[in-house]
């Protein structure tokens, strides 16, 4: 099969298209035909070797597809489902080989590669709004890069369960994703602490913040007392070392700093949350916006494109 391989971590052209060999299923385990895979900031992550893995590796942490073979002791799934997955490496590949245990069905009604574009940054999107801290009607919320993927779908979760979303974005085209996606109220970044306090006058009950070093700051100053931070990613470089005190002086604040991985920790929850999802989707409660699909062979312009803020909404690969 072709497959992107990294055997040095880098920048995006350390990302090369290769033939690479072709995966067997293993006990428990499901072999996938690859519709789509997503691309991912953590993915850039693994790349820079910033969070590191083992040389080489097949990059890519969520997608979707069909299964063509089943290992042993696989009940659950067989050839032909339409299956997606999240939080298994090696989706940037004609093939994978994910764990039936964190495989779960496509329902009728959404594409393969709606799902594919819904994994990862869809639950990330739900455990924030649901467990993280639990979105409440009349909540005020802000959402950083409300334009990027991540954004359009906390925004619109957020909406869902009631809250007012203030967001911020850095330009007029992102302004507009923003509203569609029902943002009421939409900031520059330049300043937004200070025109947070205007609209939420307290401040708001949660920070759902992505960008991480650039953002961190003014984040903290848009809370109210006892207001969440939940940073989730870090797209702009590491926060440096907090103080504590800072929590104190801000209004005993909470500060977390979550990852996929402890949320969807048991099959029970991996399946509620997708299952919600799905469900808003196929309900048209939810809207996945794909921006732009490249062909796997152009993982490294993809990489490219997100790193450099060039797009909106999800980005996917296809095989």
């Amino acid at each position: 099969m072709r497959a992107i391989v990294v055997s040095a971590t880098g920048g995006p052209e350390v990302l090369t298209y290769t033939d690479h060999q072709d995966p067997e299923p293993n006990p428990g385990e499901v072999l996938i035909d690859v519709a789509a895979s997503g691309v991912n900031f953590i993915d850039v992550y693994h790349r820079m070797g910033r969070y590191p893995l083992s040389l080489p590796f097949v990059p890519g942490n969520e997608g979707a597809g069909t299964v063509v073979a089943v290992g042993e002791d696989v009940r659950e799934f067989a050839v032909g489902d339409t299956v997606a997955w999240a939080n298994v490496m090696g989706s940037y590949a004609e093939k994978a080989v994910v764990p039936a245990s964190r495989l779960l069905s496509v329902p009728d009604g959404v594409a393969a590669d709606t799902a594919a574009a819904l994994m990862l940054q869809g639950m990330t999107a739900h455990y924030l709004t649901h467990s993280t801290y639990e979105v409440k009607p009349g909540d005020d919320v802000l959402v950083h890069a409300a334009a990027g993927g991540m954004g359009l779908l906390l925004t619109q979760i957020a909406k869902l369960r009631g809250a007012r979303v203030i967001g911020t974005v850095s330009s007029e085209e992102k302004e507009k994703l923003a509203r569609q996606a029902g943002a009421d109220e939409v900031l520059r970044y330049d300043g937004f602490a200070e025109a947070v306090r205007e609209l939420a006058g307290s401040g708001v009950h949660v920070v759902y913040d992505g960008v991480g070093a650039a953002t961190f700051d003014g984040s903290i100053a848009s809370l109210r007392p006892r207001g969440v931070m939940a940073l989730y990613g870090q797209a702009s470089g590491p926060v440096p070392p907090v103080d504590p005190q800072t929590l104190n002086q801000h209004g005993s604040l909470f500060l977390t700093r979550p990852t996929l991985a402890h949320y969807v920790a048991t099959r029970d929850e991996l399946t509620w949350r997708a299952a919600d999802l799905f469900g808003w989707v196929a309900s048209g409660r939810l809207q996945v916006h794909v921006s732009r699909r490249y062909p796997l062979a152009e993982a490294a312009r993809a990489h490219e494109d997100l790193e450099a803020r060039r797009t909106t909404g999800k980005l996917l690969l296809i095989p």
